[in-house]
């Protein structure tokens, strides 16, 4: 006897439809993560190309700097994958904890002996082979600690004044120690990312304008009333007064900007780098790309920096759809704080702002900024990853709904 077909039932097409959504969403945000490693990779060959003069020099050993990086670029990698396996809700738990945690080592670095001080700044702890950075890791762990803030205390921040000062005194204390380092740049990234996320957490207008006044009466104080910071900024103003002194650093990047054009001398070609421009593979490796790869060069890494903010963005904005707002603000502050850092470290080099000594996320030749990129990243997405699995269960009830409907 031949059997008839039967037409699949509702709740069957449905089943269907689920998982031939689930098949047509991918695991993780590949244009995110290819970005992130080109911007490592071409790093990587910047670096390579604007320290072999100076490793020449002070090492005897033209990849001096270039097997450092490398390494630097393993551990960071290995950090990105480890951070990457750490649950979103781990992260809430405990980032409080963490964040106290290295204000403690904050306080280690400035004691006599434990401290690294290089240049007239004390910011590294000497462990074996590598230099800690603490100030580097601050930055990122003060994001995660003002997310869980705002999620436990969503109420407080919106309709008490009290309720955002209270987490500022926090990140106060961690700005003085970073300032005592001293290290200017980092103290200001740092609290503009918190006073970002305090005011897409929903913070009272009025309040908010007070308190950022404040901080930024404070931050100008610091600088008028510093000579070595007043210096700087009086030499950015006009760097060609005294081009040979407080305004050699600008001036030489300039002339690299200069030398470079539309389309750059070509890689390896550039000349600012032979000893001409101070810190050409860390502060002002943005100089050495436009020298070597000109306008067009320079803007493809601003579009590169653009789009991985944007992408950061766009995760927050789906992990606040899915009610997910820890996931949310952490996705928000992150974008925050490396749109910033990029933004000071290329306004710098071009002379839109003062010199100050903040690297190039994820090009910059220095394992701790390295690293702590990579951590963000890897953040980043897990966070993706979470909220593509809720999206997945969210669709896949929807469909069950319609059906027994």
């Amino acid at each position: 006897m031949i059997g008839i077909a039967r037409k699949p039932t509702a709740a069957v097409r449905s089943s269907r439809g689920a998982q031939r959504r689930r098949d047509r969403i991918q695991p993780m945000d590949f244009p995110l993560l290819i970005c992130a490693l080109g911007l490592l990779a071409f790093g990587f060959v910047m670096v390579s190309s604007a320290s072999m003069s100076i490793a020449e020099k002070c090492c005897n050993d033209p990849f001096y700097y270039i097997l450092r990086h490398g390494f630097a670029l393993g551990l960071a990698l290995t950090a990105g994958v480890l951070t990457y396996s750490v649950p979103l809700e781990t992260w809430e738990r405990s980032g409080t904890w963490i964040f106290l945690a290295f204000v403690l080592v904050l306080v280690l670095v400035l004691m006599p002996g434990i401290g690294r001080t290089v240049n007239g700044a004390t910011r590294w702890i000497p462990l074996g082979p590598l230099n800690v950075q603490p100030s580097e890791f601050v930055k990122l762990f003060a994001i995660v600690y003002i997310a869980g803030y705002l999620v436990r205390h969503a109420d407080s921040v919106a309709n008490h004044i009290s309720g955002f000062i209270r987490p500022m005194i926090l990140i106060g204390i961690a700005g003085a120690l970073i300032l005592m380092q001293p290290d200017f740049g980092t103290t200001a990234v740092m609290l503009a990312t918190v006073m970002g996320m305090l005011f897409l957490g929903g913070v009272s207008v009025l309040p908010f304008v007070f308190l950022l006044g404040v901080v930024g009466m404070g931050l100008v104080a610091l600088v008028i009333f510093s000579p070595y910071r007043w210096a700087r900024v009086t030499s950015f103003l006009d760097p060609w007064q005294d081009p040979f002194s407080s305004g050699y650093q600008l001036s030489q990047a300039l002339i690299a900007f200069g030398r470079g054009e539309w389309l750059g001398v070509g890689l390896g070609n550039g000349i600012q780098k032979q000893f001409f421009l101070p810190e050409a593979h860390t502060d002002f490796l943005a100089s050495v790309i436009g020298e070597e790869f000109g306008l067009g060069g320079v803007m493809a890494l601003f579009a590169a920096c653009v789009f991985l903010c944007w992408r950061a963005f766009q995760i927050g904005v789906r992990a606040e759809a899915l009610k997910k707002p820890f996931a949310a603000y952490v996705a928000q502050g992150i974008a925050l704080w490396l749109g910033l850092q990029a933004f000071v470290n290329l306004g710098v080099n071009v002379g839109l702002l003062p010199t100050k000594g903040l690297t190039l996320p994820f090009l910059s030749y220095g394992s701790n900024s390295l690293i702590v990129g990579c951590m963000a990243v890897a953040i980043l997405m897990r966070i993706d990853f979470t909220m593509r699995q809720l999206e997945i269960e969210a669709g896949a009830k929807r469909g069950l709904r319609w059906a027994h409907a």
